[in-house]
């Protein structure tokens, strides 16, 4: 065999501590304030993480959120706290990427994580069993299959509950004993796990998803909620957009220009305008479609446009390259939100003459389709 055919695959998507080692090693070298017990970083240097910035030695610190150094710093501090931090938003805010970071960053692995789903069992929150063991040698702790949280407590970690709304509501109160008591009763055995320093939950949900299952008084109260907002401007939107596009362009390969940023910033500013219902000079109101519209759908748009402009184009993007992004991330309800597109087209983007080929790019592929 050749040395490529027994070479190790290629990661599609690393984890956070491990794309990001070098940083956080840098950072742990001149890290010389206080640490809760468990953080591999103090709270500064977490923040200096997920913001970005210079260290003192001079190593570059890349920016992993884009958005108030407030709401970083009080996320973080909740963290430090005997509460857990519930990161809400809607979709496209960021949420499961920063929880991804703090969790990087705070005990030096993202992979603790609970999917909520509709049919997340309880067990996903606590524990299950090895069922061959447990007919052939009845209930033992060999016979216990420690789940994410369970495993977090015993090793003083973060543990990740995404999307925790969409979890059903008797299944998400099983957080309350862990998170009020850290401790998780294994009744089966007459025993329990305590937690170790520097166990905490991150959770993410937003509120417009359907299905949404509220959390109970009792629960909420547990966590310290942080709100992620949406981009204040459309300069920072577009930052956002073309940083997560770079690196993901990098990460697949795609050997396309990004040199010119108009069709993010027209992308970004289409989105924009839907999404608040008013263009941007304030002069024509708009019907909002059913679509979310965030900042997600932008990048989304503009990396499938990467990689129509890579693989066939001349590899750089133009309007024709992300127009059926674009219409396939507006037109989610194709009677409703059509009707309120073309009305988008044709009185706003038909009528800024810098816009005809993003204009004839959406309409061409309404034609052919």
């Amino acid at each position: 065999m050749t040395d490529a055919q027994t070479a190790a695959p290629e990661i599609l998507r690393a984890h956070a501590e491990t794309a990001y080692a070098d940083e956080l090693q840098a950072l742990a070298a001149v890290d010389d304030r206080p640490r809760p017990p468990s953080w591999r970083l103090s709270p500064w240097a977490v923040a200096t993480y997920i913001l970005g910035g210079t260290l003192p030695d001079g190593t570059q610190v890349s920016p992993k959120y884009l958005g108030s150094t407030r709401l970083v710093e009080i996320a973080v501090a909740s963290l430090a706290t005997d509460r857990g931090l519930l990161l809400l938003g809607v979709p496209g805010t960021a949420k499961t990427w920063l929880g991804e970071h703090l969790a990087a960053a705070i005990s030096g692995t993202s992979t603790l994580v609970v999917q909520g789903t509709a049919g997340t069992p309880e067990e996903a929150l606590r524990y299950g069993w090895n069922y061959a063991r447990l007919l052939a040698d009845g209930p033992s702790r060999a016979a216990l299959v420690a789940g994410p949280v369970m495993r977090a407590m015993e090793s003083g970690s973060l543990v990740r509950v995404e999307e925790l709304t969409r979890i059903p509501s008797d299944v998400q109160d099983s957080l309350i004993t862990i998170m009020s008591e850290k401790t998780l009763p294994i009744p089966e055995l007459n025993a329990e796990v305590q937690a170790i320093k520097g166990f905490n939950v991150i959770a993410t949900a937003n509120n417009r998803d359907k299905g949404v299952n509220d959390l109970s008084s009792a629960l909420r109260r547990r966590f310290n909620t942080v709100v992620l907002p949406l981009p204040d401007s459309l300069d920072q939107e577009v930052e956002i957009v073309t940083t997560r596009v770079r690196s993901l362009g990098a990460a697949l390969e795609l050997p396309a220009d990004l040199a010119a940023l108009s069709e993010i910033r027209r992308v970004v500013t289409v989105m924009r305008e839907l999404r608040a219902g008013v263009t941007q000079d304030q002069r024509t109101t708009l019907k909002s479609p059913s679509a979310t519209l965030s900042t997600a759908e932008a990048i989304s748009v503009m990396t499938n446009g990467l990689s129509l402009a890579a693989h066939f184009g001349d590899g750089s993007v133009r309007a024709e390259d992300v127009a059926a992004s674009l219409v396939g991330a507006v037109v989610k309800d194709p009677v409703q939100d059509r009707v309120i597109w073309q009305e988008y087209l044709e009185t706003v983007v038909r009528n800024r003459p810098e816009w005809k080929d993003l204009y004839r790019a959406c309409r061409d592929f309404e034609t052919s389709n």
